[in-house]
């Protein structure tokens, strides 16, 4: 009794204060510029975590131009001294000293950094600092300059967010509702229509899902994957998320696909958890249905219709790229077009072309398949004309396959592609005469 009379005490000295520290800092008639000078100062210190909820409270209540004076703020004058840090450099070359090697450190950092730090204190505050990096990403658009500013959001988040503090967590129709609603909200491959579709992704004991978690935002998933589990590697979406399907049991499936990995926070682009994902959805599908055999992705190729658009001239393919764009090609025609996007359309320095195709090619999988008429809705209509490909995880391939791909962008591709960006097309019509 004693014990919980002491806890109960605790707990209310406790809000009492946190309550005084709220009050104390709405109080403040500084401007958010002089709440993070002060916070930057032993004043921070002392008061940190109070000072820094004022400035998320302040930050709130400010208007766009504000906050892209904000940000300017952030950019200019927390800044690095580039000619202090010339002469720290210089003092470090001549004597290499623990202190001189600390204050070049130090002059090296810019002052936003460690403002950022010190911002990362109150309850709440790094899904605020997310928050406040989506509203960086939307005015950086316009100011290309507020890079700089960028680049240490983006340091500090992969430094916060990186994979010894993610929790993975198994999504399924028992999960609380509050994260259920959002995974409908941040579907981003193919649209979650209504409670009876999420439960054909959750509830059939042939479907998985799992996302990961941060401690510091434990209501919020940061990306996540469903699972479809399967006899054999499939070509198309529409039946694999039909609605009159006939369930197989777990035990029963030899393959695993991965068919939506949706990134949930806007705030974290450019900021990787895809891989590490697969990764341990691999190694714990493993563990529980050791008979699985495949491990693949049923994937949009979301560039191809774009670029087949550019195609249309080529004295070869051009008709052939039309005709899909018109809907009048035949499937192996669009499967042929696809695997000669996938393996051999190239960005600027090599890299694929295909977004998703980086993605997965930088996993370490390979292009397995490509499918016609896979995706029928309207997006998948849009993207590619309803083609789809499969991209194939072989864990004992996969570390050598990354390290191929990042050193010269190779791009891993089975007998199946292969075959496809080589086939022939369908001839060109013969012009009619007058």
């Amino acid at each position: 009794m004693t014990v919980q009379r002491n806890r109960f005490l605790t707990d209310m000295l406790s809000t009492l204060f946190d309550r005084s520290d709220r009050l104390r800092g709405k109080n403040d008639a500084r401007d958010i510029q002089d709440l993070c000078r002060a916070l930057l100062t032993t004043e921070g210190v002392i008061s940190g975590q109070t000072l820094a909820a004022t400035v998320f409270d302040r930050y709130r209540s400010l208007s766009d131009d504000e906050k892209h004076t904000f940000f300017r703020f952030l950019n200019d004058e927390l800044d690095i001294d580039a000619e202090a840090l010339a002469t720290l450099a210089t003092t470090y070359a001549q004597e290499q000293t623990t202190e001189a090697f600390v204050a070049l450190s130090r002059g090296a950092e810019p002052k936003r950094q460690e403002l950022l730090r010190r911002l990362n204190q109150p309850m709440g505050a790094t899904a605020d600092i997310v928050a406040m990096r989506v509203d960086l990403l939307r005015i950086l658009k316009d100011n290309p300059d507020l890079a700089r500013t960028d680049h240490d959001f983006t340091h500090l988040l992969r430094s916060w967010f990186n994979r010894g503090f993610l929790v993975l967590k198994a999504i399924d129709w028992d999960t609380p509702a509050r994260i259920l609603d959002k995974i409908v909200a941040y579907e981003a491959v193919h649209q979650i229509n209504d409670l009876d579709d999420l439960r054909r992704r959750l509830y059939p004991p042939d479907r998985r899902c799992f996302a990961f978690f941060h401690p510091a935002m434990p209501d919020e998933p940061l990306i996540f994957v469903e699972v479809a589990l399967t006899e054999a590697i499939p070509g198309s979406v529409t039946n694999l998320l039909s609605e009159g399907r006939t369930p197989l049991e777990a035990e029963d499936a030899k393959t695993a696909v991965f068919y939506s990995i949706s990134n949930c926070q806007k705030g974290l682009s450019r900021i990787s958890f895809g891989n590490q994902l697969i990764k341990q959805v691999v190694a714990e599908l493993s563990l529980a249905l050791p008979q699985l055999e495949d491990f693949v992705t049923l994937s949009p190729i979301p560039g191809l219709n774009a670029w087949l658009a550019s195609q249309t001239d080529n004295p070869d393919h051009g008709h052939v790229a039309e005709a899909i764009l018109q809907h009048r090609a035949t499937p192996q025609d669009v499967r042929a077009m696809a695997a000669r996007y996938l393996l051999l359309a190239k960005r600027e320095g090599g890299t694929p072309l295909d977004p998703v195709a980086r993605f997965h090619l930088g996993n370490g999988a390979q292009v397995y398949d490509i499918h016609a008429d896979a995706d029928r809705s309207t997006n998948g209509l849009r993207q590619s004309s309803g083609a789809m490909v499969n991209y194939l995880y072989d864990l004992s391939q996969t570390q050598r396959r990354h390290e191929d791909y990042a050193l010269s962008s190779a791009v891993a591709a089975a007998k199946p592609a292969l075959a496809l960006s080589t086939a022939s097309l369908s001839a060109k019509p013969k012009e009619s005469s007058s």
